[in-house]
């Protein structure tokens, strides 16, 4: 008889993976870029433990929304005080800096536990092709 498979921190062999945001819609895109961050899709998925993978996003700039949503989205953030609500549309957060859309969408998809952080660490978003991980991802499949 086999036994359970948990996957111990020895025991983690984390890929990189490149992902080309150019043409994709956010919410699919987030989805995938969680999945990989989280490790969902290993054979040793293990809840407990932190299994993912690295994932470099390229052309943050050119991720679409699907619909009015680049112009009728709305993101909310409150202070505490009174008076503290913050609101900004997609659009402009997108033209004060383009990976704070992406970052918001996947770090909400992330479970809310200790891993979370260590998961976020592995995610790096740059605008445009050009990224510093060539020699990490030199045996990586483009996704």
């Amino acid at each position: 008889m086999n036994k359970t498979f948990f996957q111990r921190k020895e025991d983690r062999e984390p890929q990189w993976h490149v992902i080309d945001g150019k043409g994709e819609v956010l919410g699919r895109l987030a989805t995938r870029i969680a999945d990989l961050l989280v490790g969902k899709k290993k054979t040793t998925y293990t809840p407990h433990t932190d299994g993912g993978d690295y994932v470099v996003l390229i052309n943050v700039q050119d991720v679409e929304l699907s619909g009015n949503k680049m112009e009728n989205k709305i993101y909310t953030r409150v202070s505490g005080w009174m008076g503290g609500k913050k609101e900004i549309k997609a659009k402009d957060m997108v033209a004060k800096d383009p990976k704070s859309l992406i970052y918001h969408a996947v770090k909400g998809m992330i479970d809310q536990n200790r891993h979370r952080d260590e998961r976020l660490r592995r995610f790096k978003i740059y605008v445009g092709s050009e990224h510093p991980h060539i020699g990490q991802v030199q045996g990586a499949q483009q996704v």
